[in-house]
């Protein structure tokens, strides 16, 4: 059922930050000697009770994540005509090696795309790229919207160097190719973190999410502002979640850097420019900081996002974009008409 709404085409109600888990892409590793190392790892950044708390929720919204009609029935509750679906981060795998990696992305992407097809004028999916490999981005990126039909790809703020030693950031020279051909294939990339460089510091209270995934954006965003990406893809679509993190509303500090350090002048222009080139969802849980997004980067700019059906998601998207007061064509840009054109969506009658 789609919201009730006149009948005229117009924009559907769009939530562009949703989420699928994928059994085969975890049967495909599992038992896999890296996945107990990062699992080891995880328990260490996150602490014992956020894992422990974290796979009880988990537990509890299976059906969430992973059936096609409770999915279709909490989008018609919450006011939602369609989603676009990522899988669950937790299916990044970054430690694979190149053979594992190029699997664990095929698996991931015709899964996503088998999920959508269930519901195809209600569910449409971006797939995922393995982003500790630089050289099979390319690939796994093709894969996804040209063979799979899926509107791009989901990466992390980061990943680690295979081997262990170092980090690929997204201005790493090797990720090049990538994001001309994602301009090229106007395909969306999403940045979603998952996991934080700041390891025990933040293992109590669920920090490593509640703070750390902030600053995993403002990190990431920085990099592909200040190393010169968006100036080199000026095309390039790339949507990031939890309303871009810490980076939206403080750059006025950026900027100043920008003016006065030599070693800051990566990019051609104030870092607060790129604001415009980029887009954002509007998990940010507070009208105070809907509008001050709205305020730092344009309606345009900002999609409806909910992260459904995680905990640090919200079930009623929608209600809380009215709860900011925005203006009725801003209202309107994130309910839906903005994602519309950033995804190619076509019109609906309402």
């Amino acid at each position: 059922m789609l919201s009730d709404q006149p009948d005229q085409p117009g924009p559907p109600t769009v939530d562009a930050h949703a989420h699928v888990l994928l059994p085969t892409v975890e049967s495909l590793v599992g038992g896999e000697p890296g996945l107990a190392a990062h699992r080891e790892l995880d328990a260490l950044r996150n602490g014992a009770e956020a894992m422990r708390v974290s796979g009880e929720m988990i537990a509890t919204r299976w059906p969430r994540l992973t059936d096609v009609d409770t999915r279709l029935a909490d989008m018609d509750a919450a006011g939602v005509d369609i989603q676009i679906l990522s899988p669950s981060p937790s299916h990044y795998h970054y430690w694979a090696g190149p053979d594992l990696a190029q699997q664990v992305t095929t698996t991931a992407n015709e899964a996503v795309a088998e999920h959508c097809a269930k519901a195809p004028d209600r569910l449409r999916g971006i797939g995922l790229a393995p982003l500790q490999h630089p050289g099979s981005a390319v690939a796994a990126l093709e894969h996804a919207v040209a063979e799979c039909g899926l509107a791009g790809v989901e990466i992390s703020s980061h990943a680690p160097e295979p081997g262990g030693d170092g980090t690929v950031e997204l201005s790493d020279p090797r990720l090049e190719q990538f994001w001309a051909r994602a301009a090229e294939l106007n395909a969306v990339v999403f940045l979603h973190p998952f996991g934080c460089t700041l390891g025990s510091r933040l293992d109590r209270w669920y920090l490593s999410n509640i703070a750390g995934q902030p600053v995993e954006n403002a990190v990431a965003l920085s990099h592909l502002i200040f190393s010169g990406v968006l100036d080199r893809h000026p095309e390039l679509r790339l949507l990031a979640a939890h309303g871009g993190g810490y980076l939206p509303t403080h750059l006025g500090r950026a900027d100043h850097g920008w003016e006065v350090r030599p070693d800051a002048r990566g990019c051609a222009e104030p870092p607060s420019s790129y604001l415009p080139r980029l887009w954002f969802d509007s998990l940010v849980h507070t009208p105070e900081a809907l509008r001050a997004l709205v305020a730092a980067v344009g309606a345009d700019r900002v999609v409806l996002g909910s992260d459904h059906p995680f905990d640090m998601g919200v079930d009623d998207p929608v209600a809380r974009l009215e709860q900011a007061g925005l203006p009725e064509s801003a209202t309107r840009a994130i309910r839906g008409a903005t994602a519309a054109a950033l995804f190619a969506l076509e019109p609906t009658t309402r």
